[in-house]
C-alpha cells in the first residue's frame, strides 16, 4: 500500500506528537510502535521537565547547569536555545491541559534533581510526568483533522532517491501489510537505544531504529559512544526494569551498600546528587567489589512515600519491597542516548528532506552527559524547532519514482537469543566501564552475530548495527569523559574535547 502525505513522522512520543501539533494544518501521517500511548519512553519518564521559572532561577543558570553536566562537549549555542525556550514550552503545555503538580498556593512545585543549582524540575502526579504529558499532547493530536496516526506500524528504512529522503518503507505489526509512505519531509522522532543492553529502564521498543535507518541512508551521526546509565534503577528481576527516580536522592534519600557504608560521600562533593554518570559508576564499583547497594529514603520521605511518588511507590510494593520501612535495592541501567543523528539548531540532518528530534537526534545540547530532566524538554523544544522549519522547507516530490524494498519481518522468538546475546555482550562490554581489551571482544561478537542473524530482521538488524556504532565510537574516544569511562584512559583529555561524528561507513 502507498500513501502520500506532507510529511511523515515517525515516532509517538512526546518529539513526535509535538512536532505534528506544530506542523498542523498540514497533511501529517504519524508512526506509532504500537497502539498510540503505549511503547513510548515518553510514558515512562519519572522525574518531570527542566525550566528556569523560579524565582531564584534564569534560563543563563540553567545553562551554566547544563553545560557543566555536559563536560566541556554541550554546543553553547543549542544549550541557549534550549534553556531559554523552556519556560515558554511549559506555558504551552498548561495551555494545553497538563495537569503539573503545584504548591499549596497555585504555583508550579518545582524539584530539585543531581546536577542542578536550583529548583526547577516540574513534575505531574509526583513521578508521573512523562504520562501526563503524553495524554496531554494526545488528545491535542486527536483533535485535529489533519494528522493521521497509523497505530502498530513498524518503520523498516528511509525511502532514499538521488540522495533526499522521501518517506519511509514500513510495515503492519499485526498483519505484516507493507507500506510505502511517501513524504514531502520526513521527521524521525523514533526514540532511544536501551533495548541494547541488558539492563534497562527503557520500553521494549527503544532499539535505535530511527539512527539506524538514518546511518544506513548516509546520514551522518554524532557522540554515538555517550550512553547514560541511571544509577537508581530498581534491582530486581524485571526486563525492563522499573526506575526509581533522580527525584528521591533530591528529597533526600541516600545510597548505602550492605555495609551500611554511605560510599558516595567519598566521591564527590555532590555526593547522592553528583552527576548521573559519577553516581552510576560508584554504584557499578561497589557491585564489582561484591556488595550490593541500596537507596534510603526511610528518613526524608517515609509514610509520605505513596503520595509524593506513586509510581516508584508502586513498583516497590508489587516486587515486595516497602520503601517506608525499609531501604531499596537499586542498580545502573541504560537509560538515555545522548549520540544519534546529528541535526543542526532546526533539526535538519545531513540528508535533505529529513529531520530528527528527540532521543533519536544529537543536537548537542547533552554533551558527554545529560543533565537531569533535560531530555523531555529538548524533545519539546527541538520538536517546536522541526515543525517552524518544515513550515517554510516544503520541496514537491517532482514525480519521482520510488525503488523497491524488501522488508526484513521475522517473529521476536526467532531472534530472541541473539538479541539476548547482543544486550548482554553491550552491558559487559560497552557499558558503565569499558577499555581496549572489551570493546574488541564487542565488536567481534558483534561482527559474528551480524554474519549470522542480521538478515532475519529489521529490528536485530537496526540493533547490531547501533551496538557496532557506539563500540567503534568509544573505541576512537581514548579518554574518559561524562558518561564514557575508559578503564584504560581514566581521565579527560584535551585532545578529545569535542564532540565525534561519524557514519556507518565510518567517516564523517
Amino acid at each position: 500500500m502507498t500513501t502520500r502525505s506532507d510529511i511523515v513522522i515517525i515516532g509517538a512520543g512526546i518529539g513526535g506528537l509535538m512536532a505534528a501539533l506544530k506542523l498542523a494544518p498540514r497533511n501529517v501521517t504519524l508512526l506509532s510502535k504500537t497502539a498510540l500511548g503505549s511503547g513510548a519512553a515518553t510514558d515512562w519518564a519519572q522525574g518531570g521537565i527542566a525550566a528556569a521559572i523560579g524565582a531564584d532561577d534564569s534560563p543563563a543558570l540553567h545553562q551554566i547547569d547544563t553545560q557543566r553536566a555536559g563536560a566541556g562537549l554541550s554546543d553553547e549555542a543549542i544549550v541557549e536555545i534550549l534553556t531559554h525556550d523552556a519556560p515558554a514550552r511549559i506555558d504551552e503545555l498548561l495551555e494545553l491541559g497538563a495537569a503539573f503538580d503545584r504548591t499549596s498556593a497555585g504555583a508550579l512545585a518545582l524539584g530539585r534533581e543531581a546536577a542542578h543549582t536550583r529548583r526547577r524540575i516540574i513534575k505531574a502526579g509526583g513521578d508521573a510526568t512523562g504520562h501526563e504529558i503524553l495524554k496531554t499532547l494526545i488528545a491535542a493530536v486527536h483533535a485535529i483533522p489533519s494528522i493521521t496516526v497509523l497505530e502498530d506500524v513498524i518503520a523498516d528504512d528511509l525511502i532514499l532517491v538521488h540522495g533526499r529522503v522521501h518517506g519511509v518503507y514500513a510495515h503492519h505489526a499485526l498483519t505484516n501489510q507493507r507500506l510505502v509512505l511517501r513524504a514531502h519531509a520526513t521527521v524521525l522522532a523514533s526514540g532511544g537505544i536501551g533495548r541494547l543492553y541488558r539492563y534497562t529502564t527503557n520500553p521494549p521498543q527503544s532499539t535505535g531504529d530511527g539512527i539506524a535507518m538514518a546511518a544506513r541512508a548516509g546520514a551522518v551521526l554524532s557522540d554515538m559512544e555517550f550512553v547514560q546509565f541511571h544509577p537508581t534503577a530498581l534491582g530486581i528481576s524485571r526486563d525492563p526494569l522499573p526506575l526509581v527516580t533522580e527525584a528521591i536522592r533530591g528529597e533526600g534519600a541516600i545510597l548505602r551498600n550492605d555495609l551500611g557504608e554511605r560510599f558516595m560521600t567519598e566521591l564527590h562533593d555532590d555526593a547522592e546528587l553528583a552527576p548521573r554518570d559519577v553516581v552510576a559508576r560508584g554504584i557499578f564499583f561497589q557491585q564489582r567489589a561484591g556488595r550490593t547497594v541500596s537507596l534510603d529514603a526511610r528518613e526524608p520521605i517515609g509514610d509520605a512515600f505513596p503520595q509524593k511518588f506513586p509510581t516508584v511507590f508502586a513498583a516497590c510494593m508489587q516486587a515486595g519491597i516497602d520503601p517506608r520501612r525499609v531501604a531499596i535495592p537499586v542498580t545502573p541501567a541504560a537509560h538515555y542516548h545522548m549520540g544519534g543523528i546529528a541535526v543542526d539548531a532546526w533539526g535538519r540532518s545531513s540528508l535533505p528532506g529529513l529531520w530528527a528530534c528527540g532521543e533519536s537526534s544529537a543536537s548537542g545540547v547533552h554533551g558527554a552527559n545529560r543533565l537531569a530532566s533535560n531530555s523531555l524538554l529538548e524533545a519539546l523544544v527541538y520538536a517546536t524547532r522541526v515543525g517552524k522549519d518544515i513550515g517554510g522547507a516544503m520541496t514537491a516530490e517532482n514525480g519521482i519514482s520510488v525503488p523497491e524494498h524488501e522488508s526484513r519481518i521475522a517473529s521476536e522468538e526467532s531472534c530472541a537469543q541473539a538479541v539476548a546475546d547482543l544486550r548482554a555482550v553491550m552491558y559487559a562490554n560497552v557499558g558503565l566501564v569499558r577499555s581496549d581489551a572489551s570493546l574488541h571482544t564487542a565488536l567481534a561478537r558483534i561482527a559474528t552475530l551480524e554474519r549470522a542473524h542480521a538478515a532475519q530482521s529489521n529490528e536485530l538488524r537496526n540493533l547490531l548495527a547501533v551496538g557496532r556504532l557506539i563500540a567503534q565510537a568509544a573505541l576512537a574516544r581514548k579518554e574518559s569523559r561524562g558518561s564514557h569511562y575508559r578503564a584504560d584512559y581514566p581521565n579527560p583529555d584535551d585532545a578529545f574535547a569535542k564532540r565525534s561524528f561519524t557514519t556507518l561507513e565510518g567517516v564523517a
